[in-house]
């Protein structure tokens, strides 16, 4: 039976564990609508459209005043 020479570091043990548990990148694509980048799935925050249909309804106005903000 194997059996350790010697124990085994909680810095070793831990990363070894923690080595499977990696977050990946969101995935972000390009709007078909504006060509704003935007995550997958979503709607678009620039236009409010998601699938070819419109879903918020953005004011235009509203955008410059927050950007001067």
């Amino acid at each position: 039976m194997a059996v350790p020479k010697s124990k085994t570091s909680k810095a070793r043990q831990r990363s070894r564990r923690a080595s499977c548990w990696k977050i990946s990148a969101p995935a972000i694509v390009e709007c078909p609508r504006c060509h704003e980048p935007k995550l997958a799935h979503r709607v678009c925050k620039k236009c409010g459209y998601y699938d070819g249909k419109q879903v918020l309804v953005l004011e235009k106005g509203k955008d410059k005043e927050n950007k001067a903000a």
